[in-house]
């Protein structure tokens, strides 16, 4: 969804679990689909393990525990591993997640979350460690993500920590623009070099 990106202010769902990979964020199954439906991919976040085989909702699995809600998902190590596919960055977008706090990212997925609007944060193992502690804690736990200062900070016990991002990119989530709307937001920029370059 393309909204701009500021600062997000919001409890977090936590998912302990290091080395989740693309085909646990969707299926493969779900590939098929003829619709990029947020709604659709959304409904369809982490599949198994939200749904039991009947189609009923699994009520072990976070996401159907109603202690815990926000923008924010808190992952473990390694998020997003395994095949390329961008159906899992559509799927967490779906969901409502604008965020995903994690220690490591995939590089392909990483990138696939900034072009679908969901801002990948990169904290230490010690923030994010203690992050999860404080959500166990208390699930009402406050983040706060400052993307144009480039921070992230615990409200439950004043960490900080700072993140990179790409400049082209965070220009992009801060204006809420694709590559498309980029190229033509700077349109007459380009035809004045071409034209200089053709001289």
């Amino acid at each position: 969804m393309k909204q701009k990106f500021n600062v997000i202010t919001s409890t977090c769902v936590p998912l302990p679990l290091e080395n989740v990979d693309t085909d646990q964020i969707i299926p493969a199954r779900f590939l098929k689909a003829t619709t990029r439906e947020e709604s659709f991919f959304g409904e369809n976040l982490f599949r198994d393990w939200r749904y039991n085989p009947d189609g009923s909702l699994n009520g072990d699995f976070v996401l159907n525990n109603p202690r815990y809600s926000g923008e924010i998902l808190v992952a473990g190590k390694n998020f997003g591993s395994g095949s390329s596919r961008e159906h899992a960055a559509w799927a967490i977008a779906g969901y409502g997640f604008r965020v995903v706090i994690s220690s490591f990212f995939a590089d392909i997925h990483k990138n696939n979350e900034l072009n679908n609007f969901v801002l990948p944060v990169v904290v230490s193992e010690s923030f994010l460690s203690r992050l999860f502690e404080s959500i166990d804690k208390d699930p009402k736990t406050v983040v706060v993500v400052d993307l144009p200062n480039q921070t992230v900070t615990n409200k439950a016990n004043g960490d900080c920590e700072t993140f990179e991002i790409n400049g082209y990119k965070k220009y992009c989530l801060m204006n809420a623009l694709d590559d498309i709307d980029f190229l033509l937001e700077n349109k007459d920029r380009t035809l004045a070099w071409e034209t200089t370059a053709k001289e």
